[in-house]
């Protein structure tokens, strides 16, 4: 009652604004009307509502949808009808977890440093990389609407330091 009040007194103030000319009546409805609108209102509010999801099987589900198809990309050799088919459901089902928001990220190649949200499982020391970068991807970073719901484990290699002995320097 006290809402419906504080509603009809913020439309009528935003309606003073304006020029008289400009200015919207209010309609003339039954009280009746206003009832069922409001009823109206709070169902598309409860259908509208997004249901509960288990962020943890979600991330989990995702990983398991990542590993297959990058199994099934390692065995790129296998050009097999079965194996093309797999793949496009697979891609199929990536595409529609991303409609819905369900973002996988994989984190091969990527410049890795102390304060990104990865979890470094071992550090390499490895001769082709230059600065600390992610080798492989053991488990994928995964976000639901922008949110990290299953933070990335990656295994990281390192560039090779070269040890000068003392006295071995230019003199």
């Amino acid at each position: 009652m006290i809402r419906d009040r504080l509603d009809r007194l913020r439309t009528e103030l935003r309606q003073r604004r304006h020029h008289r000319a400009f200015r919207i009546p209010p309609p003339t409805w039954p009280e009746t009307r206003h009832d069922r609108l409001a009823a109206l209102i709070a169902e598309l509010d409860t259908a509208a509502a997004e249901p509960d999801l288990d962020a943890k099987a979600l991330a989990t589900a995702a990983t398991n949808l990542w590993r297959a198809r990058r199994r099934l990309a390692q065995q790129a050799g296998d050009n097999s009808a079965q194996a093309r088919q797999a793949g496009r459901y697979l891609r199929m089902c990536q595409e529609a977890l991303t409609d819905a928001g369900l973002v996988v990220r994989d984190h091969d190649g990527e410049t890795f440093h102390s304060g990104r949200s990865l979890e470094a499982l071992v550090f390499n020391d490895d001769a082709t990389v230059v600065t600390e970068t992610v080798t492989e991807t053991v488990r994928p970073s995964v976000f639901l609407r922008e949110e990290r719901i299953q933070m990335g484990q990656v295994i990281v290699g390192c560039p090779v330091k070269t040890e000068s002995t003392p006295g071995s320097g230019n003199a």
